[in-house]
């Protein structure tokens, strides 16, 4: 969008540069790990590098931008302020170095130290829980975003907890009550459905109404209040039935949860189709990953009503991970497309709008590098989906890189805002406030 929305508190938010270092940071681990994943792909990359490009990806690139997101918009949506801007910085710090650390350690093969890193990122997500976890507090009644944003939060809690236990398993074996493998399947279950995707579903709430400008209709609400009840208490439910080794309890909670995310697709095809507004980078990419998310319930239904224990169906019906995180990308890639302009208009044009002019937040990118990267990743992202149930290993090499490609061209745009438009907005932020205690 080229205005900035009315709807919004911009008076509550953090100094720039606390969420602009979140975005920035990573997008460094989005090119880490794709690039990772490609050398990976070639069989050239050391140690453990699926775990690696995994943690790169999904905590690095994927959860780091959750953090910022939330520490951004809470405070903005609920009109109340941040409850410590310290908290926030001293969360990047753990999570970053947490991990980079990790990921280096499994690259170079040093497990004795991951329970460093690992218990760096559990302090970084539980400081995020906190923070914002009493910014919400301030803020009632709790609006449908900010529901999901609290079940997310709880996840992030429980799956960090986990996450160390499995980090210190690989430094000194450990006498667990559970196999492994189920302590790995619950923790990947709460990762990606629980905080990543219940993090996804809130924020889609309010961001295709608001830069769509439509509104909800009576259907929609219905399907919403099945989505907000079934789908968290799902991912509860499977990833309990997936711990204990429990067939028909992973089978209640993994038909719970799709019924959650049928309901939301619903919602996001009806909220797209009735959208008002023109074509966006935000409204371009949601409208890919409806799609995307359509065929990887089609698929995940009948694969986890039979086997919800086995190992190949943890993140959907074998050979759809790659298709689940091509919606998770194109939610963020769309979404960091407003959100980065949107923050350095405001620090940098706001308070000269009407005494001279300024640019619109849509003329901050490039928008011809905005349609190559839109290809690129949508290209990619259908060749590597494709490739992988087919059993096509080139095809998938290929849509990697062309996936990679777009990433570091979706990258380079984004940098070049905060480049050409507010590059002191990285080196400090306000100075310390109520709320920095």
């Amino acid at each position: 969008m080229s205005t900035v929305p009315g709807a919004v508190d911009t008076d509550s938010q953090p100094p720039l540069s606390i969420p602009l270092r979140h975005f920035v940071v990573a997008l460094g681990f989005l090119l880490a790990g794709a690039g990772l994943g490609v050398a990976d792909a070639l069989g050239v990359a050391p140690g453990l590098a699926r775990l690696a490009h995994l943690h790169l990806l999904l905590v690095g690139f994927v959860c780091l931008t959750i953090a910022g997101a939330m520490t951004q918009f809470v405070p903005v949506w609920a009109g109340t302020p941040l409850h410590s801007r310290r908290l926030a910085r001293v969360q990047l710090w753990f999570v970053g170095v947490g991990v980079a650390g990790f990921a280096a350690a499994l690259l170079g093969g040093r497990l004795g130290v991951l329970p460093v890193f690992g218990a760096a990122m559990l302090a970084g997500f539980w400081t995020l829980a906190y923070n914002v976890g009493r910014t919400l507090g301030s803020a009632r009644p709790l609006d449908v975003t900010e529901r999901h944003f609290a079940a997310a939060l709880g996840f992030f809690v429980f799956l960090t907890g986990l996450g160390l236990v499995l980090a210190v398993g690989f430094a000194t074996p450990l006498d667990l009550p559970v196999a492994r493998t189920r302590l790995v399947a619950a923790h990947a279950t709460l990762a990606v459905f629980g905080a990543v995707l219940t993090t996804v579903f809130g924020a889609l709430y309010q961001l295709v109404t608001m830069f769509g400008q439509t509104e909800f209709d009576d259907a929609d609400r219905t399907l919403q209040r099945i989505e907000t009840v079934g789908y968290p208490l799902g991912v509860v439910v499977l990833a309990l039935g997936r711990l204990v080794g429990s067939a028909a309890v992973a089978r209640l909670g993994g038909v719970l949860a799709l019924v959650g995310v049928a309901a939301f697709s619903v919602v996001l095809v009806r909220r797209l189709r009735n959208a008002r507004a023109g074509r966006t980078p935000m409204l371009a990419r949601y409208a890919l990953l409806a799609p995307a998310l359509l065929l990887w319930l089609a698929a995940t239904v009948p694969a986890w009503l039979r086997t919800p224990l086995a190992e190949s169906v943890v993140f959907g019906a074998p050979g759809t991970g790659h298709l689940l995180a091509m919606v998770v990308t194109l939610v963020l890639v769309g979404t960091l497309y407003h959100v980065v302009p949107f923050l350095v208009w405001v620090h940098r044009y706001s308070d000269l709008l009407g005494f001279e002019d300024v640019p619109m937040i849509d003329d901050l990118y490039d928008d011809r590098l905005e349609t190559v990267d839109l290809v690129l990743v949508a290209a990619g992202g259908a060749a590597l989906a494709g490739g992988d149930p087919a059993g096509l290993g080139s095809v998938s090499l290929v849509g990697g890189v062309v996936l990679a490609t777009g990433l570091v061209v979706f990258v380079s745009n984004l940098a070049l805002v905060v480049w050409r438009h507010a590059p002191e907005s990285l080196s400090g932020g306000a100075a310390p406030g109520p709320t920095d205690d």
